[in-house]
């Protein structure tokens, strides 16, 4: 089971709790249950606060209703435990990921990415629906609508209090550029005022929006050179990238709740620590010396891709380019 599939699963079983009399006929299911990553310090490796959503309509504590989905979601096929914690928090723990499944996921979801990015939307023209905002606001505007649609939500975002750029927008833009000056934008919190200083325009470490870009341009270029030694990327288990492979499962859940909580940042945040991740993990993908290409490499070679994907759809649906050479 996929994190992805997770949200699935605690829907239907809500659902289930329903028709079986568990829990009380007017508990509807959320359409959507959003489950996120554990905090430092917390139970398990996801949570959700969905039984806080159903209690009042099933005329109890939240306590009890997450009681009722833990036993049933404790017996599902891919979930390792589920614990109740505080007043009704469900906590999962899953199997480690698995590559072949990430790298599907990852194919899949790029392909409904690919249906919503509308070209690389940078500054242009304000259209009927967003005369009199300012640059930001379009940007976070934009953002947040990208990720609705990429849900299946709406094709039209509930207004988004954003705190203005402190520079005009024409000085923003000439510097530093549109794909970096949006970034910076989206960075941080919509009510939070976005930094901008030169490291914006550094070719090195210091600049995340280069580390993500470079990334991606990295992953494609590990393909070029492949192709150059006769070998292709095939999915296969990959026992020596459990940071780049969780980052990868877990970005359904970011684009989930990035959408659900009108946050790019959060998208902002996961494509940084998978580019990362992608950065550290590159070295082991290519034959090293007189090594001949193997299966493992190939597999490598195909959860590099996968990032390198990722990484592209989630720099499309903040509205910038992933070039392939930098």
């Amino acid at each position: 089971m996929t994190p992805a599939d997770l949200s699935r699963c605690v829907v239907r079983a809500v659902r289930c709790a329903v028709a079986d009399g568990e829990l009380a006929a007017g508990a509807a299911a959320p359409e959507r249950v959003v489950v996120e990553r554990t905090r430092p310090g917390g139970v398990g490796d996801y949570a959700t606060p969905v039984a806080f959503q159903v209690a009042k309509a099933a005329r109890c504590a939240p306590r009890d209703v997450a009681d009722v989905l833990a036993r049933r979601l404790g017996a599902e096929p891919g979930i390792e435990r589920v614990e109740v914690t505080g007043a009704g928090f469900l906590n999962f723990v899953l199997p480690a990921p698995s590559a072949p499944a990430v790298i599907t996921d990852a194919i899949i979801r790029d392909i409904a990415v690919r249906d919503v990015r509308g070209g690389a939307a940078h500054v242009v023209p304000a259209d009927a629906d967003e005369s009199g905002l300012g640059l930001r606001e379009r940007v976070v505007r934009r953002s947040v609508l990208r990720l609705l649609c990429v849900q299946g939500g709406a094709t039209e975002p509930a207004p988004v209090s954003v705190a203005p750029v402190a520079k005009r927008d024409g000085d923003v833009v000439a510097r530093y550029g549109a794909d970096a000056a949006c970034w910076a934008m989206l960075a941080v919190p919509a009510r939070e005022t976005p930094s901008f200083s030169d490291a914006l325009l550094h070719q090195g470490e210091a600049n995340e929006f280069f580390r993500v870009r470079y990334a991606h341009a990295r992953s494609r270029a590990l393909v070029r050179n492949a192709d150059q030694l006769g070998f292709r990327p095939e999915p296969g288990e990959v026992d020596d990238a459990p940071a780049l492979l969780r980052l990868l499962a877990d970005h359904p859940l970011v684009l989930e709740a990035a959408a659900h909580h009108r946050a790019p940042e959060r998208l902002v945040r996961n494509l940084v620590e998978l580019a990362d991740a992608l950065l550290d993990f590159q070295y082991r993908v290519l034959p090293q010396g007189d090594e001949k290409p193997s299966a493992a490499h190939r597999a490598r070679l195909a959860l590099a891709e996968a990032a390198g994907t990722v990484l592209a759809g989630g720099l499309a649906l903040l509205g910038m380019d992933a070039p392939e050479r930098l």
